[in-house]
């Protein structure tokens, strides 16, 4: 691999963290969010919402492939 090959390859994988993390700081929120409900809130209807978050961290949503880009740009780098 050339080393613009691997500076590419360094710069997929940096981009595919970089969806993880914006992702991830979404999960975060509704977390932060379900622990601070009490018994008469709905708590199905929020945690049905954060289950939907960590597909979309997994899968990608609508765009993207989630973290089965990042894995694919890992194993390439590596």
């Amino acid at each position: 691999m050339s080393s613009n090959d691997l500076e590419d390859t360094r710069k997929e994988l940096d981009k595919e963290f970089e969806q993880f993390r914006k992702r991830i700081g979404k999960l975060h929120d509704k977390l932060e969010k379900l622990e601070k409900m009490g018994p008469t809130d709905d708590i199905y209807d929020e945690f049905s919402e954060f289950e939907d978050i960590v597909k979309e961290i997994r899968t990608g949503g609508l765009i993207g492939s989630g973290l089965k880009g990042h894995r694919e740009a890992r194993e390439k780098y590596m």
